[in-house]
């Protein structure tokens, strides 16, 4: 006969999966500033923007992953 403690799996094993399987990787546009045009066309953007659309931001993480 064993302690309680050993009849009970462990408390970290599985949690740790779960949190690194929910969080979404970070991007490196993520980490660019705005600078008040798009990052990948230098079309001119407000000054919260960092991309002009959807398609600027995905060619600029498909560079991103080449050219590391």
């Amino acid at each position: 006969m064993g302690t309680i403690e050993e009849d009970f799996p462990e408390k970290d094993a599985g949690g740790e999966r779960q949190s690194e399987a929910q969080s979404a990787p970070v991007r490196a546009r993520q980490a660019l500033p705005p600078k008040g045009s798009c990052w990948y066309c230098e079309k001119p953007l407000d000054s919260v923007k960092r991309f002009c659309g959807k398609t600027c931001a995905d060619a600029f993480d498909e560079e991103a992953e080449y050219t590391r």
